[in-house]
């Protein structure tokens, strides 16, 4: 039985042996590294992290690219029995700083030039760094190349073959294995310890859940320092799936084509980004193209509920599905490299219309629910049991329970052994022996988990209406022309919303109108422009209460920035930093007319 991640290590050595175990990305296409030389490099980084010095509960931070070696320096550090600190390559040098003194770490190992330019600006403030380990060529007295690193590892493998495995052996389930910083949407950063037993008892869960096999081939692009991108990486494993790298998010739509997947996991982001690229072609499409399209959507939503109840489709509602999947629905498959089985969404609610229409034509979105502090997942949908609108059932063995004010509460092997450092904070997360998510959320008569909002961002309206601003942002951010949109109204009078238009169909709407225009600013401000989105925000929430309803809005020249600390880096908006910020631009919106 698998208990740790080096058990996993060893497992997959084992069990998995194939020539492509990774795949990754240089001059302009994809090369192959087997089970055995990725063993073989984690085992003598291991052994050289352990000649520098790095003992057990030592911390590692390990900022870098997603890629092979991202994987391999984070298992080489928990098989010596290290803690890695992964740091986003988004964050700025101060947050870096925060996160590399915080932790007490004692390596630091970083990928490429750009970043190590992050660490030259803080380098003389980070005291407690011994050694530099960095995967390009850089000279200096505490600093060592990757190779560098393996070569010492490999002299001690030689004298020693069996130091290695027993090091990994020794390492014991409730063993720290990663401290990972939340994005702190609400406050300063927290390092969730998450220990072996933590991760592995949701890798081995999940993993056969998806279905996932050594025949599968993944496509990784979500930062590996996000807490669902490395549990699903150990899962990969686990069960002996080739994992490719996409070369970065703004590159997925070809690596897709490139990799022709089976599996990828991503965040609602990118989803909404794939329908609204749809849709611009759609209505761009000759009026029969259009009528094509809308008949052939029509009919998978109408074969949508046989799927689901896996039952037979009636004769004639099979051989119109089978028409429109090939006039329509392959065309769009095609696009994601026509091999996909599934897609997951994770980190933030997915639109259940987004879901919807991805089902309909084909392409399954298995939609689940989970905090790093829950390692990270504590629902999801399945094959077995998928339910639109909702993040699934619970996973076995986690246990969730509503508190009396609609928070959830979670319990289970997955949850975190507390921040660090920050014993008061745990104390509080933890009271009543439950973990208290933050969450707001039912479940509903079918066990299926349903998620309202954040507890901190749900808006009470000066009349004492409760509006979850997430799903009717959600809602809004599948129209074409909406980037970004910010649902305001707490202690108001009513609800409004801070919007960042698609600038680019927002122009040709403007041309195409002659309405005159030099800049984003004369856009923004323009009241026909305005009254346009409004009008689009309004076509896009035709099922709101009254009172959830925008009354008005603000348009914003750009997105929000994650060097602005607007954003997280998982692209999460921080409410409280936008109104802050924005303050006197939805003060305007409320002033008497």
């Amino acid at each position: 039985m698998v208990e740790t991640l080096p058990q996993i290590l060893l497992n997959t050595a084992h069990s998995f042996p194939k020539e492509d175990l990774f795949l990754y990305k240089s001059q302009g296409k994809y090369h192959p590294i087997s089970t055995q030389e990725t063993f073989d490099t984690i085992r003598y980084f291991s052994l050289g992290l352990r000649e520098l010095g790095l003992n057990r509960e030592d911390k590692l931070i390990l900022l870098a690219e997603n890629g092979p070696k991202w994987v391999m320096v984070d298992l080489a550090t928990m098989c010596q029995g290290g803690i890695t600190v992964p740091i986003y390559t988004s964050l700025t040098p101060e947050q870096t700083l925060y996160i590399v003194d915080n932790s007490d770490a004692k390596l630091l190992v970083c990928s490429s030039p750009e970043l190590w330019e992050k660490i030259v600006a803080i380098k003389d403030k980070l005291k407690k760094i011994s050694t530099y380990i960095v995967f390009f060529d850089k000279r200096g007295s505490n600093i060592l190349t990757f190779q560098q690193v393996l070569e010492l590892g490999k002299k001690i493998d030689e004298k020693n073959p069996h130091l290695f495995k027993e090091m990994a052996l020794s390492i014991k389930p409730d063993d720290i294995a990663s401290i990972i910083y939340t994005s702190g949407t609400t406050g300063v950063p927290k390092g969730v310890m998450l220990t072996h037993q933590n991760f592995v008892s949701n890798v081995t869960t999940c993993a056969p859940l998806f279905q996932i096999s050594e025949k599968d081939t993944v496509l990784s692009f979500l930062p590996l320092s996000h807490v669902l991108e490395r549990m699903v990486v150990f899962c990969y494993l686990y069960k002996g799936a080739s994992i490719a790298f996409a070369e970065s998010v703004e590159t997925v739509a070809v690596n897709l084509l490139e990799i022709r997947p089976h599996i990828m996991v991503s965040v609602p982001r990118v989803f909404e980004k794939i329908y609204a690229r749809v849709m611009d072609n759609v209505l761009e499409s000759s009026p029969l193209k259009r009528k094509i399209f809308f008949w052939a959507v029509k009919i998978g939503r109408k074969a949508s509920p046989y799927r689901l109840a896996k039952k037979p489709l009636p004769r004639s509602l099979q051989f119109k599905y089978n028409l429109a999947h090939k006039l329509v629905f392959s065309k769009i498959l095609e696009r994601t490299g026509g091999r996909v089985r599934f897609f997951v969404s994770g980190g933030a609610p997915l639109s259940p219309d987004i879901a919807e229409f991805f089902y309909a034509i084909g392409l399954v979105i298995l939609e689940g629910y989970g905090l790093t502090e829950t390692s990270p997942v504590v629902a999801v949908n399945t094959f077995d049991a998928i339910k639109s609108g909702t993040v699934g059932k619970p996973i076995p063995g986690v246990e969730v329970k509503i508190a009396e004010d609609g928070e959830i509460l979670v319990r289970g092997p997955n949850v975190m052994k507390g921040y660090y450092k920050m014993e008061a904070e745990t104390q509080e997360a933890f009271a009543g022996g439950w973990f208290h998510t933050g969450d707001i959320g039912f479940l509903d008569e079918e066990g299926y988990l349903v998620i309202t909002d954040r507890k901190k961002d749900l808006i009470v309206t000066a009349g004492g209406k409760n509006v979850a601003p997430q799903p009717i942002e959600n809602m809004i951010k599948t129209n074409p022309y909406i980037s970004n949109v910010v649902v305001i109204g707490d202690k108001r009078k009513f609800v409004s919303a801070l919007v960042v238009p698609e600038f680019e169909k927002l122009e040709e709407y403007a041309r195409f109108n002659n309405i005159p225009f030099q800049s984003r600013k004369d856009l923004v401000n323009n009241e026909e422009i305005k009254r346009f989105i409004l009008a689009e925000i309004d076509r896009s929430t035709p099922n709101l209460a009254s009172y959830e309803k925008i009354k008005k809005i603000a348009l914003l020249e750009r997105e929000f920035e994650l060097a602005k600390g607007e954003i997280t880096p998982t692209l999460k908006v921080r409410r409280k930093i936008i109104e802050e910020k924005y303050k006197d631009i939805i003060d305007s919106l409320y002033q008497e007319d």
